[in-house]
């Protein structure tokens, strides 16, 4: 059985984490890895995570809750925590107010890409999909501005982070060997996707797309919240992978794009 581990960053999230723990819990496929990695969190959180680990190990369930909770340096930190410890096939990172769309999801993703005939070593380098905006309610504002190609390659982002973050499967044995860039503090997560499809290509394995929404995403997080340096730190990115003449030239298309439209 084709397994996943769902890492989840929680820090002070008390008021959204339990939509997420409960999302995961309810995934009618069996073989889900959830590891929840705190940042030695000050309220409620701890105690919400810890419920949730013994309300799953005390059910029939085959899924198997880590959690881990100490000070870091910052959320990529503790996600190259997460990929260190991960054990499945494929990993996602699912954070705090986060959430999958339905109680089958996972179930809905192995079958949608076959997963369940293909041999280890032919696994997708990444699954993708398609993501939905969220209030703190969980409540469906809009589908996402950016949709994922047909075709996707670490090429696509020229174009911007075209599949979300939490909308996004890599295959954990490429993902342990392609860590966070801690030196991002709002855009390593475009920068490890766009490697880890770098990677992916190299390796000459598919990219699939799986053609459904596979995570609903919390409107008010951490690059929302920053999305000025956010939006520099992208450039900075774009730059590093795709050239400073290029990114330039795209960016002013971009504008200029933006202009057109309003």
């Amino acid at each position: 059985m084709i397994r996943f581990t769902v890492v989840t960053i929680t820090y002070n999230a008390e008021t959204v984490l339990q939509r997420t723990l409960d999302s995961v819990l309810h995934q009618t496929y069996e073989g889900v890895e959830h590891l929840i990695i705190d940042g030695a969190s000050t309220d409620g959180t701890l105690p919400m995570a810890e419920a949730y680990k013994r309300l799953s190990d005390s059910s029939d369930s085959d899924h198997k809750v880590i959690v881990k909770s100490e000070p870091d340096n910052g959320i990529y930190d503790a996600m190259n925590k997460g990929l260190t410890q991960a054990s499945g096939d494929y990993i996602v990172f699912l954070n705090a107010g986060d959430s999958f769309p339905q109680a089958d999801t996972l179930q809905q993703i192995v079958h949608r890409c076959g997963l369940e005939v293909l041999p280890t070593d032919d696994l997708p380098g990444v699954l993708y999909g398609y993501t939905d905006i969220v209030d703190g309610e969980g409540r469906f504002l809009r589908h996402r501005r950016l949709q994922p190609p047909a075709r996707l390659s670490w090429r696509s982002f020229r174009q911007g982070m075209l599949v979300c973050h939490q909308a996004f499967y890599a295959r954990t044995d490429i993902a342990k060997n392609v860590q966070y860039d801690t030196r991002y503090r709002f855009s390593a997560d475009v920068d490890w996707c766009i490697r880890v499809m770098h990677e992916t290509e190299r390796l000459g394995l598919p990219l699939y797309n799986i053609g459904m929404v596979v995570a609903n995403y919390l409107e008010e997080g951490q690059t929302t919240k920053n999305h000025k340096a956010s939006l520099g730190e992208r450039y900075l990115v774009m730059q590093r992978h795709y050239g400073v003449v290029q990114t330039f030239l795209l960016h002013c298309w971009f504008a200029v794009r933006a202009v057109i439209r309003h």
